[in-house]
């Protein structure tokens, strides 16, 4: 079984936020792989880098891997870096390479007439499930309002962006000053005595906190009972996570959006920096180099747990391997997966059940492409 062709396209999708009136758009990267006899795999995300890596994918890549082993995704991969990269894989590479390895596990799974966590390992068919819902732009009495609708939805697991300062690009990321510390610490409070103890609460600063500021809002945060601090410092450096877990009580978790590279998990666990691995297969490589990483993290005895989006796609690793934990519920990645694929499970009471269809489980809509943007 032949690649004999893959295309990649750049798709906005509409989408909405709780209590946010207008609408809000994402560009999402859609790759589609086809096999000389008709099969097709998919996948998607959304990235800063869009165009470029479907430039890439479509200029620089095609020519490399049509005609190889469908089914072989660690020699494409394999051939994919010597090609095209050459010394190290980071950035638009590896995004269009986990686009890439998904699409053919995807492929994978229907050749072979199995969900792609089945071919993982089948460790789980059910995995627990939060929901980051928590968005900057949201008032306080906002913020206790989605809680309190999610918590009526049956949703258990919550987690709230923290450290975003200002940045107009971006809905979540951007860089904080001393004062948003404290403005985050008291939303942490005011969530907590609202929805009580026993909902799981967890906060994560998406990479963009000075080592002070994240110590600092640690520890103004350490009596509400978080279960984790997701990414809590610049670039999550391995050395100032590993630094910062000896002097906080929450535990740490980190590895998710825009870690690409393996040895970066190899740092976290060999300096004891995290106490939850988050390896997310739209950025470290799909599932070829995230089982490796769930590996990895076996060897130390380091529960998985998802972070940087994209649920529908993390959930096959995690229901795979033995290690595998809670799957993000992101608001923006949910709502494009279901918008434009069918049969996309959700969370049901804090659960997700996953898919026994064959490959990834879900399909795209009919019609999608006419979403597509030059």
């Amino acid at each position: 079984m032949k690649i004999g062709k893959i295309t990649c396209w750049v798709l906005r999708i509409p989408f909405t936020f709780p209590l946010v009136k207008e609408q809000q758009h994402a560009l999402l990267n859609f790759v589609e792989v086809e096999t000389d006899d008709g099969l097709k795999g998919h996948s998607a995300s959304t990235y800063p880098l869009r165009h470029g890596i479907r430039e890439f994918i479509n200029r620089e890549v095609a020519p490399v891997i049509v005609g190889m082993d469908a089914l072989r995704p660690e020699e494409v991969r394999n051939r994919l870096f010597w090609a095209t990269a050459r010394k190290y894989f980071q950035g638009a590479w590896n995004c269009a390479a986990s686009l890439i390895d998904i699409a053919l596990w995807d492929v994978k799974g229907k050749a072979l007439k199995q969900p792609v966590w089945k071919l993982l390992g089948g460790a789980h068919a059910e995995l627990p499930a939060y929901i980051t819902f928590g968005l900057p732009r949201y008032s306080v009495d906002e913020l206790i309002e989605v809680a309190r609708m999610l918590i009526k939805d049956g949703q258990t697991r919550l987690k709230m962006v923290v450290a975003k300062g200002s940045n107009p690009y971006d809905e979540i990321l951007g860089q904080p000053t001393d004062a948003d510390i404290v403005q985050d610490a008291a939303r942490v409070r005011a969530l907590r005595e609202a929805v009580g103890p026993k909902i799981e609460l967890m906060m994560d600063a998406n990479k963009g906190a000075t080592y002070a500021q994240a110590l600092r809002l640690a520890k103004l945060c350490e009596p509400y009972n978080l279960t984790w601090f997701e990414d809590p410092v610049l670039q999550a450096d391995p050395r100032l996570m590993a630094k910062l877990r000896t002097q906080t009580t929450i535990p740490l978790a980190t590895g998710s959006t825009a870690t690409s590279d393996l040895m970066y998990m190899r740092e976290y666990l060999v300096r004891e920096a995290v106490d939850f691995l988050q390896p997310n297969v739209r950025d470290i490589g799909g599932y070829t180099q995230g089982i490796k990483a769930a590996a990895l993290a076996q060897a130390f005895n380091v529960p998985l747990a998802m972070g940087g989006n994209y649920p529908h796609l993390n959930m096959h690793l995690h229901a795979g391997v033995p290690n595998g934990g809670r799957i993000e519920f992101h608001w923006q990645g949910w709502k494009c997966i279901e918008s434009t694929f069918d049969n996309a499970p959700g969370p049901v009471n804090g659960t997700v059940t996953l898919p026994t269809a064959p490959g990834l489980g879900f399909t795209p809509k009919s019609g999608m492409l006419e979403l597509a943007v030059d």
